[in-house]
């Protein structure tokens, strides 16, 4: 383990995983990233490996097959993860995602059937908020669901689907009407619907369409994808939960978890660009010796390290609360907020001390410059971040009379 971004209060059991994890991340992935994220080329091999450490089930409770893990150590499994390679940490969040909201709020039926198989990543999941006309704004979702006898009948345009080819389960986030008299908050008509699907692209079901993979700068290999429904027809013992109406609500506990992953995976990147910024800076050399003996470089390096440990140690704490039972949109918004931002500041710290190599798609760092933007945006803008912690600090610190 690297001195860097320490976890105090580990039982054994969490770092044998991460041990295991890292090795794996270590042998396994970063050999291979940057080969095949140039590619875009998915990383069947990796996903096996994942698949058979039981990484697919590493949250999801015995009793349904996986190992029962807390959010910590699922988070500082993503950190190792996409240190490696972030795009690998993103096959894994959107499945954990659709596993935690089946296990949170899903239900017997719902749970039994699905659980089992998504532990063993028979199932993989995906989860679909965003629509080609909104962003932050979930309230202003287009895509409907009308009830027709026992089924529903989905319509409407999905967007920035992380595992939309490769999924086999997508949680959708559609307004439904019915039981919502008109004038009802858009936020208390909303349903999420549980859509099986074939892995690949086309119509992978009657009604549901899989256009292809979104070009993209960065975070590649991994598919991202929009999802068109027209005249999807979804049974009703497949809206999660069983009653419609509390998809907003379902979802943002998600996001919450989704939040502290994109923290971990800022924090992983930051990790591996201060790792190569380090290095290269010891082997570099300028007027007569190694640019890390340059007092600027030392500086830059000092920055670096001190960024990655705050963010690291907002992640873990964000991670503890939730895992705690307690409410943590405040400890997540803040460790997104700052981890992303870090994440960018410390990559462009590294590129820098690559100087012009950090140009050249030889170096690992240019691939590292363009995914850690990403970071910015997933899960919620820095300025929807900003809002949600300002909010609530507002609540805590509320003048009284």
């Amino acid at each position: 383990m690297s001195r860097l971004a320490q976890t105090a209060g580990l039982t054994d059991d969490q770092r044998d995983i991460l041990k295991t994890v890292r090795e794996f991340v270590d042998k396994e992935i970063i050999p291979v990233a940057t080969e095949l994220e140039h590619r875009d080329e998915y990383p069947h091999q990796i996903v096996d490996g994942l698949k058979e450490l039981g990484l697919f089930g590493l949250m999801i409770p015995e009793e349904y097959g996986g190992l029962g893990e807390s959010l910590l150590t699922y988070a500082l499994c993503v950190e190792e993860i996409a240190r490696g390679w972030m795009s690998v940490s993103g096959i894994i969040n959107t499945h954990f995602i659709v596993a935690y909201m089946l296990k949170q709020h899903g239900t017997q039926e719902q749970k039994d059937h699905f659980l089992p198989r998504m532990a063993l990543g028979e199932v993989r999941g995906a989860f679909s908020m965003s629509e080609p006309g909104l962003g932050s704004d979930v309230s202003a979702i287009t895509s409907k669901a009308v009830k027709d006898g026992d089924e529903y009948v989905l319509n409407g345009q999905k967007m920035w689907l992380t595992n939309g080819g490769t999924s086999t389960l997508v949680a959708v986030l559609v307004r439904s009407d019915e039981g919502h008299p008109e004038g009802t908050a858009p936020h208390k008509s909303m349903t999420t619907f549980l859509v099986e699907k074939e892995p690949g692209f086309g119509e992978v079901r009657p009604g549901l369409t899989i256009p292809g993979k979104i070009d993209k700068m960065g975070y590649k290999g991994v598919d991202t994808t929009e999802l068109i429904m027209d005249g999807l027809r979804i049974p009703a013992n497949r809206v999660l939960g069983g009653q419609t109406g509390r998809g907003f609500y379902q979802m943002m506990d998600g996001v919450e978890v989704g939040r502290v992953n994109v923290a971990a995976r800022g924090c992983g990147v930051a990790q591996r660009a201060f790792e190569l910024g380090v290095s290269y800076a010891q082997q570099r050399h300028t007027f007569g010796k190694a640019i890390a003996e340059h007092q600027a470089i030392q500086f830059k390096l000092a920055e670096m390290a001190t960024k990655v440990e705050a963010a690291h140690a907002m992640m873990v704490n964000a991670a503890r609360k939730k895992d705690s039972g307690e409410r943590n949109d405040l400890e997540a918004g803040m460790a997104k907020y700052l981890a992303s931002e870090y994440c960018k500041e410390v990559v462009e710290d590294a590129f820098r001390i690559h100087g012009g190599y950090g140009f050249s798609k030889e170096y690992e760092i240019e691939r590292l410059y363009r995914e850690a933007p990403m970071l910015l945006i997933g899960e919620g803008t820095a300025e929807i971040q900003k809002m949600i912690i300002g909010r609530r600090l507002l609540e805590e610190y509320r003048l009284q009379g």
